[in-house]
C-alpha cells in the first residue's frame, strides 16, 4: 500500500478552501500531495507550492502545464487524481483537461459554471472511465449518515415534510464585498447566475436529498438581492416537492446578520421526525408524539456502518467540519483504490457525491432562479439545459 498522490489547482497562498483541502486531505495520512498549480500568478503559484514543500520542478506556472507534464512522468510518480479548488468558472475547464489527460477528479461544489457544462462533463467521464467527486462536505458528518440510515429503516414512517436552512451573515453590508472570496462569488462571469443559491443553497438542497433519499420534483422560489447594487441573489426561499408526494422548505441567505455557518436540517414523518445541526454536529434529535425524545450522540451505541466508518474518537471527543471533510476524501481515495484494482468503484458504492450530484446540483441552481424569476407558482424541477436565462425583473 502507497499513498495516493494528488495534485491541486488553485488553492494557494491565502487561500482558505485550498487550505482546508490540504488539512483534510491529510488527516487519515493516506494522500500525499505531489504537484499543483496553485494560482494563475505564475511567480504565486511557484511560490505557493515552494511553501508547501513541493520540489520547484513540480510546482507549474497552469494547470494545462501540469496535465502535460505529469502524464510524461512514469506511472508509480505521476500525480493519480487532482482536486480544484477555483472559483466556480474554472471547474469545467480544468475538470475537462484533467480528464481528458487520464486523472480522476474531485472538485469543489458547485461542479461547473452552468448546467450546459455539467452535462458536458459527465458524458467526458463516462467516456475516458474517470472518477470525479464533488466535495458536498456535509454529507461526511457521521450522523448525517445516522440519519440517513434511520430513514431508510423506515423508522420515520412516510417523509411528509423537509425543512431545512443554511444562513450566514459574512456578505450583509456593502463593505463585505471588498475580500477576494466575496468579489468573484457576485461577478456573474465568475460565479454564474446565482451566488447564494450556488454558494450555499445548493449544499441545502443536496442535504436534504441525501439524507431523505427523495428527489426534489417541483420548485417556487423568490430570491432575492438584498444590498443594493449586486447582480445575484444573497438571498432566498424556495418551496420544494418531492418524489414521494412530501413538501418542503429550503432556506439560504448570506446576508442573515450575526449567523456563521448555520446549517440546520429537519425530516418529518408520519411516525417520527429527526433533526440535526451543523453547529452542534455531534447531536442527532430523534422526536416523536408518543415517546420522550432520543438524543443520538456521535460515538455513543450502536451507530450504521457508514457512521461507524465516519468517526475518528472515542465518545465526547467533538469531530467537525475538518474531519467529515476527509470522509469524503477518505472515500474516494477507497474509491480510487478499488478503480485501479478493476473492482466495483461506481460513487454509490463508496458514499462519494459525484457527477449525477453535479448535475442535480447546477440543475437546481437554474431551476431556482428561472422559478424566481417566473410569476407562476411551481416549475418542475428538470434536468433541461435552459439556453437563456429570462431577463432579471
Amino acid at each position: 500500500m502507497k499513498k495516493v498522490r494528488m495534485g491541486m489547482v488553485g488553492g494557494g497562498q491565502n487561500a482558505f478552501i485550498g487550505g482546508v483541502h490540504r488539512i483534510a486531505a491529510f488527516i487519515d495520512g493516506e494522500i500525499e500531495l505531489v504537484c499543483g498549480a496553485f494560482s494563475s500568478n505564475e511567480a504565486r503559484s511557484k511560490a505557493s507550492g515552494l511553501s508547501l514543500y513541493l520540489p520547484e520542478n513540480r510546482c507549474y506556472d497552469s494547470y494545462d502545464e501540469m496535465f502535460k507534464s505529469e502524464a510524461l512522468l512514469p506511472k508509480a510518480q505521476r500525480m493519480e487524481f487532482v482536486v480544484i479548488v477555483t472559483p466556480n468558472y474554472l471547474h469545467f475547464p480544468i475538470a475537462k483537461a484533467a480528464i481528458e489527460h487520464g486523472f480522476h477528479v474531485l472538485s469543489d461544489k458547485p461542479a461547473t459554471l452552468n448546467l450546459s457544462e455539467a452535462v458536458a462533463l459527465e458524458s467526458l467521464i463516462k467516456k475516458h472511465n474517470c472518477l470525479y467527486g464533488l466535495t458536498h462536505t456535509y454529507n461526511g458528518y457521521p450522523l448525517v449518515k445516522q440519519a440517513k440510515h434511520i430513514i431508510e429503516q423506515g423508522d420515520l414512517g412516510n417523509i411528509v415534510k423537509v425543512v431545512v436552512e443554511y444562513s450566514q451573515g459574512w456578505l450583509a453590508s456593502k463593505d463585505d464585498e471588498k475580500s477576494k472570496q466575496a468579489s468573484w462569488r457576485l461577478d456573474p462571469e465568475k460565479s454564474g447566475v446565482s451566488c447564494c443559491m450556488g454558494d450555499i443553497g445548493v449544499h441545502a438542497a443536496n442535504l436534504a436529498e441525501y439524507v431523505s433519499g427523495l428527489h426534489i420534483t417541483d420548485v417556487c422560489a423568490d430570491l432575492t438581492s438584498t444590498v443594493a447594487g449586486r447582480s445575484l441573489d444573497d438571498d432566498g426561499t424556495v418551496m420544494l416537492k418531492l418524489s414521494n408526494g412530501a413538501k418542503g422548505v429550503l432556506l439560504a441567505s448570506q446576508i442573515s446578520l450575526g449567523d456563521e455557518n448555520n446549517l440546520k436540517l429537519r425530516i418529518y414523518g408520519d411516525k417520527k421526525s429527526i433533526e440535526w445541526s451543523q453547529l452542534d454536529p455531534n447531536t442527532l434529535w430523534l422526536k416523536s408524539n408518543r415517546q420522550a425524545t432520543l438524543q443520538i450522540r456521535a460515538g455513543v451505541g450502536d451507530m450504521c456502518p457508514e457512521a461507524q466508518r465516519a468517526m475518528r474518537t472515542p465518545a465526547g471527543h467533538p469531530e467537525g467540519y475538518l474531519e467529515a471533510f476527509a470522509n469524503i476524501y477518505q472515500n474516494f481515495i477507497a474509491q480510487i483504490r478499488a478503480h485501479h484494482k478493476g473492482e466495483k468503484s461506481d460513487n454509490a458504492t463508496f458514499d462519494v457525491p459525484g457527477i449525477e450530484e453535479a448535475v442535480r446540483g447546477m440543475a437546481f441552481i437554474e431551476n431556482v432562479v428561472i422559478a424566481s424569476q417566473s410569476n407562476l407558482k411551481w416549475h418542475p424541477f428538470t434536468l433541461e439545459i435552459k439556453p437563456k436565462f429570462p431577463e432579471k425583473n
